[in-house]
């Protein structure tokens, strides 16, 4: 099952939050920044998250059917900070864009993955949240990518802190579900409770 991945390497969920939200929180406190340097930076965070995510997705290929959800988001955030490195002529409006069709993929791929955790256990309200944060990002991005640079960068840091709690969020409930399947099966139980949290 998808939960037996996530609830196995649930701490990899739970760094990829935090590491978002360490982003957020850069950006807050450093507005002078600019576009490309903080592309770069984005590029830089997307290609850790996905490898990251890539390596869980390969380790529970053998447990779920679901696993190529991982593997599509891992994917996307290495294209994403590789296609950032090697295109330096590119124009901080051109990143831009890059990171807007980035969110909305991962957004859609986060909500597929909601409702087939939602087949599985209960609980899965914060990966979908996560989802459909990304998308509504992604599309507000490729809308105004010519807005001011402060309400870009406030948009893109909003958003990294809020993907990042929510990750943080669903790392907590999937780690308590894999808990009690554990406890369940210690003693003779039929697998656990469907309850996330």
């Amino acid at each position: 099952m998808l939960s037996n991945i996530l609830s196995r390497d649930w701490w990899m969920t739970l760094l990829r939050g935090v590491v978002w939200i360490l982003f957020g929180l850069t950006i807050f406190a450093m507005p002078g920044i600019s576009l490309v340097t903080l592309t770069l930076l984005w590029g830089a965070f997307a290609l850790a998250d996905g490898l990251s995510t890539l390596v869980n997705a390969l380790r529970g290929r053998r447990e779920s059917k679901h696993w190529w959800l991982l593997l599509i988001t891992g994917l996307a955030g290495i294209l994403i900070g590789v296609l950032t490195f090697v295109s330096p002529a590119l124009t901080a409006l051109g990143l831009l864009y890059y990171i807007a069709i980035w969110a909305i993929a991962i957004g859609f791929v986060q909500v597929i993955a909601a409702i087939q955790l939602r087949k599985e256990i209960t609980g899965e309200l914060w990966l979908g949240l996560g989802g459909v944060a990304s998308i509504a990002f992604g599309v507000l991005l490729a809308l105004n990518p010519g807005a001011g640079v402060l309400t870009v960068l406030w948009l893109i840091a909003f958003y990294a802190v809020a993907f990042g709690v929510t990750l943080v969020l669903l790392a907590f409930k999937v780690r308590a579900f894999g808990r009690r399947v554990a406890d369940a099966r210690k003693s003779g139980g039929a697998g656990g409770s469907r309850t996330l949290g």
